[in-house]
This record gives structure tokens, sequence and C-alpha cells, in this order.
């Protein structure tokens, strides 16, 4: 039987304590969003937190991601000149019934393990407009659904799945 010393309990118990003290604030804060800041409100809220912190930590333990505040900042840029590009594309090709459209499937290898990380990024990527993650083929590779497979999607995908990693702590 091999026992951990109490050098290493500790410091799990400070890395499991750090964790759901910044799942409780972020859960706390998501409360204070939707219930406004009403003071009969915050036992609530504050237990809702509490709660659902707990709940997170035992269905998604603390992991090894490590949240990098710059590259999530360029992450957020990129996500959002993306989106305001992609959008405005979508758009164009719905009012304009002149430009084509190239529907079809394309299949991403993905960098990132199966796990929250990989789920966390096929949702980060679900919102760009002009393509939709799918699932993956029997070679694990990530189907996505584009309006226009002549695009450079693989290569977007790719960018963004480098800044997703790198904000995340995954490289």
């Amino acid at each position: 039987m091999i026992e951990s010393s109490p050098d290493s309990r500790s410091a799990a118990g400070a890395v499991r304590f750090g964790a759901a003290a910044v799942r409780a604030a972020a859960f706390f804060a998501f409360w204070l969003m939707i219930g406004g800041n009403d003071l009969l409100g915050l036992p609530v809220g504050l237990a809702t937190a509490v709660a659902a912190s707990f709940v997170s930590l035992r269905l998604m333990p603390p992991g090894r991601a490590k949240i990098r505040p710059l590259s999530l900042l360029a992450l957020t840029a990129r996500f959002a000149r993306q989106s305001v590009i992609s959008g405005l594309e979508v758009a164009w090709r719905a009012f304009d019934p002149r430009l084509p459209l190239n529907p079809g499937f394309i299949a991403y290898p993905l960098r990132i393990a199966p796990g929250g990380g990989r789920s966390a990024f096929c949702a980060f990527s679900s919102l760009l407009p002009g393509t939709l993650p799918t699932g993956t083929d029997a070679g694990d590779a990530l189907l996505v659904h584009c309006l226009d497979v002549s695009r450079p999607v693989s290569a977007d995908l790719a960018a963004e799945e480098s800044l997703f990693m790198r904000a995340l702590g995954y490289d």
C-alpha cells in the first residue's frame, strides 16, 4: 500500500481549496449577474455557489490547466475578430443568393487529449459562425460542418486550438 506524505496531502488540499474558492466566487458572480444584488437573495446565491462548487469539484476535479491571462486575452481578441468577420460573411451569404455555398464536413485532427479541455474547445469553437463541431470520426478527428469547405477552416481551427491550449496552459 502506497501512502502519501503529509506534505503532498497538504499541497493537494491547498490546490483543492484554491479551486473550490475560485469556483465558488465564479458561481456567486454568475448568480449576481442573473439575480442582481437583491439582499434577500444573497444568502441563497451564496449557498447555491458553495453547493455548485462542491458538485463541480466532484464531477471535474482540479486539473493541470493553468489560465494564462495574456494568452486568454489574445484568444478573446481573436475570437471576437473571427466572430465579427464570420458573422458578416454568413449574413452576406444569407442575403445574397449569388454567393456560393459549398457546405460539407471537414475532419480536423485535434491535439487536445479527450476530456474536459477537448470538450471546452469544441464548445468554444461551436460559437464561431459558419462552423459547427459535430463529433469525432473513427480516427478521433473532430468532424466540423462548414458552410463553405473551400475556406481555410482547418487552418483557422489550428490557430484557435493553439491559442486555446496556450491560454489554458495545455502546451
